[in-house]
């Protein structure tokens, strides 16, 4: 399992794309997709919402169980995945890709973000 360099990660399995213009995106990684099994439903934050970081924004509902999703930065929501919404498995087939799931414009961002060696190793341990 590969994780994206260019992108930073949470100890809750999200991804943050590095901010553009003050806007990043988030998903969840391969090794949490992989975890829950098969996405079949999603609730993500809505346009306008305001996440804290370390928060619950949402949640990912497998054919195993239902995780929280939470908020790697806190900010304003100012897109939400509408094509996850619509067709959960891409966040299995291509979390880090098409199965994106919201962009937050960035108001702070905590200090315990890990790179991708931080997170591999993180998640052999």
């Amino acid at each position: 399992m590969s994780n994206p360099q260019q992108l930073r990660y949470t100890k809750e399995h999200e991804w943050l794309s590095t901010a553009e213009d003050g806007v990043a995106t988030v998903g969840i990684t391969e090794f949490a997709a992989n975890a829950l099994g098969d996405v079949v439903y999603a609730q993500l934050p809505e346009v306008g919402d305001t996440i804290t970081a370390g928060e619950s924004c949402g949640e990912l509902e497998s054919t195993k169980s239902v995780s929280d999703l939470y908020a790697p930065v806190t900010g304003e929501v100012v897109a939400a995945n509408q094509d996850v919404v619509d067709d959960p498995s891409l966040v299995n087939t291509a979390p880090f890709e098409g199965g994106w799931l919201f962009k937050v414009r960035i108001a702070d961002e905590p200090d315990d973000l890990l790179t991708a060696d931080e997170y591999a190793a993180f998640t052999a341990g």
